[in-house]
């Protein structure tokens, strides 16, 4: 199972609407810690996120993610979004559930 396939599959109890992982790793060879894990940008939207401030959001990312914080990922740069929060941001697309 590559990292993104454990990535979505360890976020689906926030039950997400759509999960966007991209690896950055390439961008950050030779970095001190790449040999500690990869480095993802991940952006969830989930309407449990509804009601949550940006860190208990992050927080719920964190805890799902759990062993592999520091464990296959050393850096990870978060996008947590409402349905509502996405649609006002990309208000041309509608959202796809992806199997994450």
């Amino acid at each position: 199972m590559t990292m993104d396939e454990r990535i979505r599959a360890r976020l689906a109890a926030l039950a997400p609407l759509e999960i966007d992982v991209r690896d950055d790793s390439a961008a950050h060879a030779g970095h001190a810690g790449a040999a500690e894990g990869g480095h993802y940008t991940v952006t969830v939207v989930a309407e449990r996120f509804a009601g949550c401030a940006r860190v208990a959001r992050h927080r719920l990312v964190y805890d799902a993610l759990g062993p592999l914080m520091g464990g296959g990922i050393h850096a990870l740069a978060l996008t947590t979004l409402t349905p509502a929060e996405a649609a006002r941001l990309r208000p041309d697309q509608t959202h796809r559930k992806e199997t994450p």
